[in-house]
């Protein structure tokens, strides 16, 4: 009896350690789920960008779950409840740190953007349904198109508006635009009176906000502005301290000028190869007659789709052959492609990937010249870095994973994005999938584009380059096609990427290589081991996922450390 009693106490025990350790394990990924739930929440309620009420909320919410993870013993925690937590406490502080500096933009605008807080009550009123009263709402809107016009005139006689200020008021002004929206959607045409009320008034206000923004545009201050140039393309340089706080939060323990230096001699690598395959094809040192060559191997119009099919299907067999990665037959099976606009090949002149992929080739609306440099930038030795790069084992291959393991994960960072498509460029390469010199040199003007990436964003960000400037490195140091290299830069700076998503491809990759050889170099893992472990831990800063698979020491105070890179 006494022996039976005693093994139930033990198996208590072991019970209630299995279940501490587990409750211990769980913490994190329960607290992330419930952080993207309550965002999505809020956000979905209040839709008002620039609005004091949004913002506050907003910065008490991001407090709120900084009070919870600081609750947590850090030292009891797993590894991977570790590195959530340092994650997620590096993502609430960035927030946070967003916020105050909106703060600081909407202080020193208030004399533009205040008077027409009226507009943020009417909305509030509106969420919930509040009868409105139509006269009060037409006269407060009609009085608030004479109170622009009168902001014009003194806009007019003040001094130049600084570009971040302005580019706060701008997005204010869009927001009023939403609200008053958002109100007109939801009153008009069901409130009789409300129809008869605000018909001229909500079009005169919607109006003036319009002429009062670009008027804003126009005062912006020009000091504050990139090097002006001729191409066209204005975006918004952020400066030596912005990149270095943005290089932090990625867990990047680099400045800009280290990895402009990690570029020219990645680029001194390629140069070297290029060189190589250069004198291989008979032409010498001179590796820009050997491009033109291969920039003319372009298929006939209306094989474009053919040919990438034939690159995938070259490369997923030679990924399998050397058993690299583990490939779901559902991620095979469920990837598609379709055509890119004329519209979108402006900005983005090579072809995009992912569950998707989507093919930028000439379309009869075109004019020939266009045409020909669209042909000879998507050329078949091209393609054959790009097309393994867009879908397996590269974008579409990630998402696919991400939806399915550790999803609660919500770190995305484009040095895990970008790095891992392009770190299967680096591992095809060196297993032998270029067949030849114009194979090589297809792939290598890939690479050394990733490398003036580093190079040309950072000076557009440090204010040393305008994007002419950009353009011109582009076609001179990589090869590019003039209107290819302008659809590049025009990405870069106004299609909504991060002042660090371009260089984050060779950085990311390289940190990924890095990693590799420490794992795969040491013998603690396969390569294939390694690839499917990399899969499954969800998009994340490289240095963080390094911590997960060697269990390096972590502390609550944890900073970025990891030189990945040897000179």
């Amino acid at each position: 009896m006494k022996n039976h009693f005693n093994k139930i106490i033990l198996l208590l025990s072991v019970l209630m350690f299995l279940q501490y350790h587990s409750n211990a394990q769980d913490k994190m990924p329960q607290i992330l789920q419930h952080f993207q739930a309550d965002k999505g929440s809020l956000e979905r309620f209040y839709v008002i960008d620039m609005s004091p009420e949004k913002r506050g909320r907003m910065i008490s919410f991001y407090k709120e779950y900084l009070g919870k993870i600081k609750d947590l013993s850090f030292k009891s925690l797993s590894q991977s409840d570790k590195v959530d937590y340092l994650l997620f406490k590096n993502q609430l502080e960035a927030n946070l740190n967003d916020l105050s500096i909106e703060e600081t933009n909407y202080q020193s605008s208030k004399n533009w953007v205040d008077f027409a807080a009226v507009i943020y009550a009417q909305e509030q009123s509106r969420r919930r349904g509040a009868n409105i009263n139509a006269e009060q709402t037409a006269l407060s809107w009609n009085k608030l198109s004479k109170e622009i016009q009168q902001k014009i005139s003194e806009l007019n006689r003040s001094a130049n508006i600084a570009k971040a200020s302005s580019m706060h008021i701008n997005r204010t002004i869009r927001g009023y635009k939403k609200a008053i929206k958002s109100i007109n959607d939801f009153y008009n045409g069901y409130d009789p009176m409300y129809s008869w009320w605000t018909a001229q008034s909500f079009k005169k206000l919607d109006s003036s906000l319009d002429v009062y923004q670009q008027a804003i545009v126009k005062k912006t201050d020009a000091s504050s502005n990139q090097k002006a140039d001729q191409s066209g393309i204005v975006g918004n340089p952020i400066g030596a301290e912005a990149i270095g706080t943005s290089l932090h939060n990625a867990f990047i323990p680099y400045n800009a000028q280290e990895l402009i230096k990690i570029a020219e001699k990645e680029f001194a690598w390629c140069d070297k190869e290029m060189l190589r395959a250069s004198r291989e094809l008979g032409f010498g040192d001179n590796w820009k007659a050997a491009l033109e060559k291969v920039k003319n191997t372009y298929v006939p119009v209306g094989k474009q789709p053919e040919m990438i099919m034939d690159l995938y299907n070259q490369s997923i067999d030679f990924i399998k052959k050397n058993d690299m990665i583990t490939i779901p037959p559902l991620a095979e099976e469920t990837w598609r492609m379709i055509m890119m606009t004329p519209k979108q090949q402006l900005v983005s002149p090579f072809f995009l990937g992912g569950e998707t992929l989507m093919i930028s080739y000439p379309t009869d609306e075109m004019d020939d010249d266009a045409k020909l440099m669209s042909m000879r930038g998507n050329n078949p030795h091209f393609s054959r870095s790009t097309v393994h790069h867009e879908l397996i084992a590269g974008h579409h291959l990630e998402g696919f994973m991400n939806d399915r393991y550790k999803s609660y994960r919500s770190f995305e960072t484009p040095f895990w994005t970008e790095g891992w498509s392009l770190y299967w460029e680096f591992e095809l390469w060196d297993k032998g999938f270029p067949r030849n010199a114009e194979d090589r040199i297809g792939m290598l003007f890939w690479r050394m584009h990733r490398c003036a990436r580093i190079i040309f964003s950072l000076n557009y960000h440090l204010e040393k380059w305008s994007p002419q400037e950009c353009i011109d490195f582009l076609v001179d140091r990589v090869g590019h096609e003039r209107a290819n290299a302008e659809g590049e830069v025009r990405r870069s700076f106004t299609g909504g990427y991060g002042p660090l998503y371009q260089l984050a491809y060779m950085i990311g990759a390289l940190q990924i290589r890095a990693l590799k050889e420490e794992v795969v170099g040491s013998g603690k893992m396969s390569l294939k081991q390694f690839n499917d472990a990399v899969m499954k831990e969800n998009n994340m800063p490289i240095e963080m996922l390094r911590a997960l698979l060697l269990k390096s020491p972590l502390t609550e105070d944890y900073k970025s450390q990891w030189r990945f890179y040897k000179y």
